[in-house]
């Protein structure tokens, strides 16, 4: 029974990991109508900046208000490149969809060069606080307590998500632009400050994956992003293009899935069970778990 509730909270850890970064892809996609390769930098940029500033940021690093203090710099590191490469390279090709792809694939291997370049293509160390390197006994488990940040920080995310698009204005105007982005236009709305504000979301969340990522695994690399950005986008099919609720269920569903067939199958065995699990969706539902079928 311990190895079950192990497996499940380890799953719940990965699955929190992969809404983090899925929750910002959805969101773009579904109002913004671009697939954004280049999320993975802003993981990236989060999880170095980061560890950057446990380092060198006066004030920042240890096992207290110092690891936030890094976290936050790591994420409006994250949010800030976010904000920049939408206003730069996407906007103008917002009805270009054959351009996006191209500068957001290249920007994503530009991006991995430059962390290469910057600090080598090695992985490194993360200065993970002295109590993320312990475990906490659930129902006989001894479960890590990095696993357990992040479904604490997924559980704020998603419910500060949900808040920002039912209550706020901006909330509402990204919401009515996921359904019908001709009709917000036509009723005066300039959509194209949503799109930003929703990049800078999405970056943030991402930065945020970074840093607790750096955390979960230990290390920081510069290909860290691009790898997490694959599940990502399965975890955003299976969900439902622009549902952030779909987004969640899906995470915890190929977390889970991974987690539990690389223990007691084969390794690697979870991910090639994950892509048939896509495969599944899109041959039955390819509108995803909360997407809506499409009408003409």
């Amino acid at each position: 029974m311990g190895t079950v509730i192990l497996l499940t909270l380890t799953g719940l850890g990965l699955a929190a990991l992969y809404f983090l970064v899925a929750s910002g892809l959805s969101l773009v996609f579904g109002l913004a109508d671009v697939l954004n390769f280049a999320h993975g930098l802003f993981l990236g940029v989060g999880a170095y900046a980061t560890w950057w500033a446990a380092g060198n940021l006066p004030g920042a690093g240890g096992d207290g208000f110092g690891f936030v203090l890094a976290v936050v710099f790591g994420v409006a590191a994250g949010t800030l490149v976010a904000v920049l490469v939408e206003l730069v390279l996407i906007r103008p090709l917002y009805s270009r969809t054959i351009e996006q792809v191209l500068v957001t694939v290249g920007l994503s291997l530009a991006g991995v060069a430059l962390l290469q370049a910057t600090w080598g293509a090695d992985a490194r160390p993360f200065p993970r606080p002295d109590w993320t390197r312990q475990v906490t006994g659930i129902l006989g488990a001894q479960v890590p307590n990095g696993g357990l940040l992040l479904i604490i920080a997924a559980v704020l995310v998603l419910g500060a998500l949900l808040a920002f698009l039912r209550w706020t204005r901006y909330g509402l105007v990204i919401r009515a632009g996921v359904e019908n982005r001709e009709m917000v236009t036509a009723l005066g709305i300039d959509v194209r400050k949503a799109f930003t504000l929703v990049f800078a979301i999405g970056g943030a969340a991402a930065a945020l994956a970074g840093a607790l990522g750096g955390v979960y695994f230990g290390t920081v690399s510069p290909g860290q992003g691009s790898s997490l950005l694959i599940f990502a986008f399965i975890v955003v099919v299976i969900g439902g293009m622009g549902s952030v609720v779909g987004s969640a269920y899906a995470a915890v569903v190929v977390g889970l899935v991974q987690q539990f067939v690389n223990y007691y199958g084969t390794s690697g065995l979870g991910d090639i069970c994950v892509v048939g699990l896509l495969a599944v969706v899109l041959l039955l539902r390819p509108q995803g778990i909360a997407g809506k079928v499409a009408t003409a």
